[in-house]
């Protein structure tokens, strides 16, 4: 098949979207599909693009970002001239000027396409008003031309449906993971020799460094625990968008300077070693619907602690893979936190029987051929 994927941000600094992206058009390419991607070159990773030589991939000039919001005329000649060619399109995100373009040509040629939001279906949170502009001008369009739109948790499905899609367009597929990353695990204490680390005990943080994250929560409910013993440090591993500076901020006023540790983004073995050197990993997110660090940590036999009512509180409750908490719950963050500490036999015991679930059912090798039936079934209603 001719697949187009659409995505506006192609490089691990932005985080889970932008991977998914890459993991199945490389999946794709590999099954024999004549792939091409469009995205913008706003902060373009050229590692992501080398690593995939049979893709062919347009990249747009970024003229103007307006919350995040990236303008790129180029694709506008590119998609009237191309589109019609394709069999299907994947659109990944949803609002964006690049969807804004596709869908417009998608619709004009008869091309189907797929809309996979990635957990950002319903204006809430940061920009709602933005948001909802979008949503009238373009976004309710773009969901009702869609052939099919892509959960990826029950909560997910939830959040199409108030935004007025049917139950029988949407397509449950759950997140998939690159294992073949975590069949090699570096040994212990890379990491901390690295950063210089003394303390017994690791806790980590790995994500983008956004307030959306929650690490506000995870920051308070980790001085709280410094105040019983002082064996541990906190790592946030990931790149700041913005929240650092806050951070350092309530870092400083709680007296926690030396305590917690900024690595910025890090990447294959070094993001691994990170993982493989930590006690615990704790993700606070506010709302989220399906970050994958959660899982990677899960690979790499490091026990977690997820916020609930999120993506990946839904999945790891339904793996019985950590524990969950409740999002504010500073007491039940710290209790949660020592329990591991204390007596990891539970916890370790929940994350290796996940892990192997994970490696049975999970992976982006087995995974992709979801996608391939949707785009087919598509494909044939053409």
């Amino acid at each position: 098949m001719k697949i187009l994927q659409v995505t506006n941000l192609f490089a691990p600094v932005h985080g889970g979207i932008a991977e998914a992206t890459y993991q199945l058009t490389n999946q794709l390419v590999k099954k024999g599909h004549e792939v091409t991607l469009y995205t913008s070159d706003f902060k373009l990773s050229q590692k992501y693009i080398s690593s995939i030589p049979e893709v062919k991939v347009h990249t747009f000039k970024t003229w103007l970002s307006l919350a995040n919001f990236l303008v790129t005329p180029g694709i506008i000649k590119r998609a009237k001239e191309e589109i019609r060619y394709f069999d299907t399109i994947h659109m990944n995100n949803y609002r964006t000027f690049q969807n804004i373009i596709v869908q417009y040509y998608a619709t004009r040629y008869g091309v189907p396409y797929i809309l996979q939001a990635h957990g950002g279906v319903l204006p809430i949170f940061q920009k709602q008003h933005l948001k909802r502009t979008f949503d009238t001008l373009f976004g309710y369009r773009i969901l009702r031309k869609a052939s099919k739109v892509i959960a990826g948790t029950e909560s997910e499905v939830g959040e199409y449906k108030e935004m007025g899609i049917k139950q029988p367009e949407i397509v449950l597929i759950p997140p998939f993971y690159n294992i073949e990353e975590f069949s090699q695990l570096p040994p212990l204490g890379q990491f901390r020799r690295k950063f210089n680390i003394k303390e017994k005990y690791i806790i980590l943080f790995l994500g983008r460094i956004h307030q959306i994250k929650g690490i506000r929560f995870l920051v308070e409910s980790f001085h709280q625990l410094r105040q019983q013993r002082e064996d541990i440090i906190l790592a946030i591993v990931g790149p700041d968008q913005g929240y650092k500076s806050t951070l350092e901020e309530l870092i400083n006023r709680l007296g926690l300077s030396g305590k917690v540790l900024f690595t910025g983004l890090l990447s294959g073995m070094d993001k691994l070693s990170a993982l493989v050197d930590a006690v615990m990993l704790v993700q606070t997110s506010t709302y989220e619907r399906g970050p994958g660090s959660p899982f990677e940590a899960i690979l790499s036999g490091t026990p977690v602690i997820i916020t609930k009512d999120t993506g990946a509180g839904e999945i790891v409750s339904k793996l019985d893979g950590g524990y969950l908490v409740e999002y504010g719950n500073i007491p039940a963050l710290m209790d949660l936190m020592q329990k591991i500490l204390d007596d990891p036999t539970d916890i370790r015991n929940k994350t290796q029987k996940t892990r192997q679930h994970i490696m049975t059912n999970l992976s982006w090798q087995t995974g992709v051929e979801k996608y391939e039936k949707l785009y087919e079934s598509l494909t044939q209603n053409k």
